[in-house]
């Protein structure tokens, strides 16, 4: 079971609560960036871009506790940047746990283990640890030699500990199939709660803008990686509802609900979402309320959305569809 039954529970009280009030818009997972500043320089991302002054910023417990509750999301993800390099990330995690909101600190697994001793186990919190694939890709990915073997060294300490452990990958252009499905096979050997998987997206500032995949592209290679999965050949532990990966296969043609994962970071409420850089906004309701959605995905006709399938702006639609009566069924079943 991928998604913990605690939080699958609440989250679907959570949708059905937003609905019976008629709310048209609102968040299911907060992506929260206290800082930029990162020990990586991944050629897939670009946040350690930003000024050097901005990236000596970073958001404190209140200023997060603040902005999870301006929103209201049942889930907060905190990527980065570096979420451990936080001198209060601590604090931040245990806030937020005892708000009752569930937790995905994402790393890149190098500070982990040596961080470990900073938090407790809870079914509110996870941490989610960057691996795009096995030792050689990984590695290339995150332009450093040794980075997979300290983040699976991590892994296996966490899970020691009893902590909750996901992994999150990103799938470019130019993986080998086999090779990520052998990848899937090693991740579920470490005993990890579950695997995040996206294709990737032309983020405007990374510096590899070569090897995004086209939706087409996405589609087929997805079909390809997922093909024992889904013939029942393989029991990956997928920590995604099932309706998402439907979607990413082709079964599925969704529409994106970029408000679904708002970005909070040092520099405000990022607009429109967590992808495109086109300002930032002081406050949700004014993202919310001033935004022309209607200029945003795939049917939109905005060049920047044309190819997007990642899950920050299609895992909520995955989501607000399983409660269609024809996909609870298959819904709750992956639950078990």
């Amino acid at each position: 079971m991928g998604v913990h039954i605690k939080q699958a529970v609440e989250v679907a009280t959570y949708i059905i609560s937003q609905r019976l009030q008629g709310k048209k818009r609102f968040p299911l997972t907060l992506m929260l960036e206290p800082l930029f500043r990162c020990n990586l320089a991944c050629s897939g991302c670009g946040k350690i871009q930003h000024p050097l002054e901005v990236l000596r910023k970073y958001l404190t417990p209140e200023e997060c506790f603040r902005a999870v509750e301006e929103c209201g999301a049942p889930i907060v993800a905190i990527p980065g940047g570096e979420p451990l390099l936080h001198p209060q990330i601590d604090e931040i995690v245990s806030g937020l746990v005892a708000r009752r909101k569930f937790v995905y600190l994402c790393t890149n697994g190098i500070l982990l283990e040596e961080n470990l001793h900073k938090f407790k186990p809870s079914p509110y919190f996870s941490f989610s640890v960057h691996l795009d694939g096995l030792r050689e890709w990984h590695d290339k990915c995150v332009a450093r030699k040794g980075v997979f073997d300290t983040a699976v060294k991590a892994i296996k300490a966490a899970k020691a500990k009893g902590f909750r452990v996901t992994t999150n990958t990103t799938i470019f252009e130019g993986v080998d199939p086999k090779e990520i499905q052998e990848f899937f096979d090693f991740v579920s050997s470490l005993g990890v709660d579950g695997m995040m998987i996206s294709p990737g997206y032309a983020y405007e500032w990374a510096p590899d803008q070569e090897h995004f995949l086209k939706r087409e592209q996405t589609r087929a290679l997805f079909r390809e990686i997922l093909a024992p999965y889904r013939a029942g050949q393989k029991k990956w532990n997928f920590n995604h509802n099932p309706l998402f990966l439907d979607f990413l296969v082709g079964e599925k043609d969704y529409e994106c609900t970029p408000w679904g994962m708002p970005s909070y970071s040092v520099l405000g409420w990022q607009k429109p979402c967590y992808l495109l850089n086109e300002g930032h906004y002081k406050t949700w309701q004014e993202l919310i309320e001033n935004t022309d959605w209607d200029k945003y995905g795939h049917k939109s006709g905005n060049p920047k959305c044309r190819d997007c399938m990642v899950h920050c702006g299609y895992e909520a639609t995955a989501a607000m569809d399983a409660f269609n009566p024809a996909n609870m069924v298959k819904a709750a079943s992956s639950l078990f």
